[in-house]
């Protein structure tokens, strides 16, 4: 009797408001609960949570047995507690990940917030909020390939991200401006599960490095200080705006990813196999995955300023090996694609007409005048 009380007790607390999503990553339906931190949480965290079993205890709600003072201690809490009292003093600026985010973001999440009560305790922020930053990275060399340990400094005050190539070189190899710098985690693409990816505009062109660090928390650690670096820069830049406001714009995921063939501004050249990116209004090509730079880039405006994206490639079109076309119109000139899978087609034609429905921005006019189609 007592076993079932309990097991109906438990699916009632999973209605309550905020029990019904996993309390890290906002998974629906959690499925497995945390006894000692009083919190309903997903399969994927759960598997996190079980690398700290001093601070987390896990059981099954639905297949494990529970006691009364186990119930009784989750009716206490719950997620929005539990939330209200380990997230009490997240920084605007630190990124919060969902269910779809890489492995080590969401591990070092759960583990500032539980094992290193970052957000309880201020002063344990400073390694991201601090507004200075100097360490080594494993950065990927751009004509070897190979991962070489590089001297890294954020400067807040000096408003860049730079690197040098030895330790005590005066001179850096690079400066990344906080003003124009992004960073995404890429774990696949970069092959390490702590790869992170960095681009940066240099001459109005997009320019990548990519980097790891074997400690995870160092690597989220720097992505954070990254964000908290572009939000005072744009706290300075859009003094009027709200932190909802800004928080969107200080690190941005691409909005696609994949190969596709192209041809050349006079179609009549041969298709030929590129990597594209497309991050915000820009399409970037190249030849590798992994390359510093794009060899060619495609600003895509929206559809009220004459911009357009057609399924299929015209009659006359020769010398593709993929049967699946993509034409993109321009006010001056079409862009001829073609993709292996009617699925990847579908997907690119999704990603294209999201950035074709918004509304250009001020800004983006600026960048479409000075915009420079490579060849």
């Amino acid at each position: 009797m007592a076993e079932e009380r309990n097991r109906r007790a438990l699916q009632e607390l999973l209605h309550k408001p905020g029990n019904n999503i996993c309390s890290d990553c906002g998974a629906a339906d959690p499925d497995w609960a945390s006894y000692t931190l009083g919190v309903f949480i997903c399969l994927n965290c759960s598997g996190i949570h079980r690398n700290i079993p001093q601070i987390s205890r896990l059981k099954s709600v639905r297949l494990d047995q529970w006691d009364d003072v186990q119930i009784e201690y989750m009716a206490c809490l719950g997620n929005e507690l539990a939330q209200g009292k380990f997230e009490s003093k997240v920084p605007a600026f630190y990124y919060k990940p969902t269910s779809s985010d890489c492995q080590v973001l969401r591990e070092q999440w759960i583990r500032a917030k539980y094992e290193r009560k970052e957000f309880i305790y201020i002063e344990k922020q400073e390694p991201y909020s601090a507004g200075y930053r100097e360490g080594l990275l494993w950065k990927r060399g751009r004509d070897n390939g190979q991962f070489l340990s590089r001297k890294f400094v954020l400067s807040e005050r000096e408003g860049a991200l730079k690197y040098f190539n030895k330790n005590d070189a005066r001179e850096p190899k690079a400066v990344m401006k906080i003003e124009h710098i992004n960073a995404t985690f890429q774990p696949t693409k970069i092959g390490n599960p702590n790869g992170l990816q960095i681009t940066y505009l240099k001459d109005n062109s997009t320019r990548n490095i990519f980097v790891y660090h074997e400690d995870g928390k160092e690597i989220v650690e720097w992505f954070n200080a990254i964000r908290a670096a572009r939000f005072h820069y744009l706290q300075v830049a859009y003094p009027g705006a709200s932190d909802l406001d800004l928080v969107p714009k200080l690190t941005r995921k691409f909005l696609k990813e994949g190969f596709m063939e192209k041809t050349g501004p006079k179609h009549t050249e041969g298709f030929k196999k590129r990597w594209f990116t497309l991050d915000d209004r820009r399409l970037m090509y190249f030849k590798d995955p992994l390359d510093a730079f794009a060899r060619g880039e495609v600003f895509i405006g929206s559809t009220e300023n004459n911009y357009e994206v057609l399924a299929g490639l015209p009659n006359s079109t020769q010398g593709y090996h993929w049967q699946y076309g993509i034409t993109i119109v321009t006010p001056d000139r079409r862009f001829l694609f073609a993709c292996e899978t009617d699925n990847e087609r579908a997907e690119w034609m999704e990603a294209f007409g999201k950035v074709l429905s918004k509304p250009m921005l001020p800004q983006e006019y600026a960048v479409e005048a000075h915009f420079k189609h490579k060849p």
